[in-house]
């Protein structure tokens, strides 16, 4: 097998429901594994046999992993620190995309228009939080 690198995220109990949101946006194959799908021997924690213990989204053009967060720190996951880049090839497509995040109960962060530096660009955070930015090459 080739290398690769994919995003993770860990959000706080609701991974099933933002990984089924997301292919419903952009289409792909989901894989999800909850603990009480596996052998917990072992283990060294107790968890929620419901909890996702991880999950891919391979959808056009990458693949997205995550699981629910397994302790009860405070990790915020909205932010503008970070951001999941999806390059499409028309505005149009990008348009569609944003909208489909945005009508699922997302907000639009910055709207997407030409950019300074030529591309188009924009983005919105989904109702999970996560920030989602769009971007189309000029030339498109």
């Amino acid at each position: 097998m080739a290398p690769s690198i994919a995003t993770y995220i860990s959000l706080p109990g609701t991974t099933a429901e933002a990984f089924g949101h997301w292919q419903e946006v952009f289409g792909g194959e989901l894989n999800l594994i909850r603990y009480g799908d596996m052998d917990l021997e072992g283990l060294p924690f107790e968890p929620d046999p419901q909890a996702v213990a991880h999950v891919t989204l391979s959808a056009p053009g990458g693949e997205l992993a995550g699981g629910d967060v397994m302790d009860d720190g405070d990790y915020p996951v909205k932010d503008t620190a970070y951001s999941l880049l999806y390059t499409v090839d028309s505005p149009e497509a990008a348009r569609d995309l944003m909208g489909k995040l945005v009508n699922g109960g997302g907000s639009e962060n910055m709207p997407f228009d030409k950019a300074p530096w030529g591309d188009w660009y924009g983005q919105v955070f989904d109702r999970f939080g996560v920030m989602w930015a769009f971007s189309v090459p000029a030339a498109s």
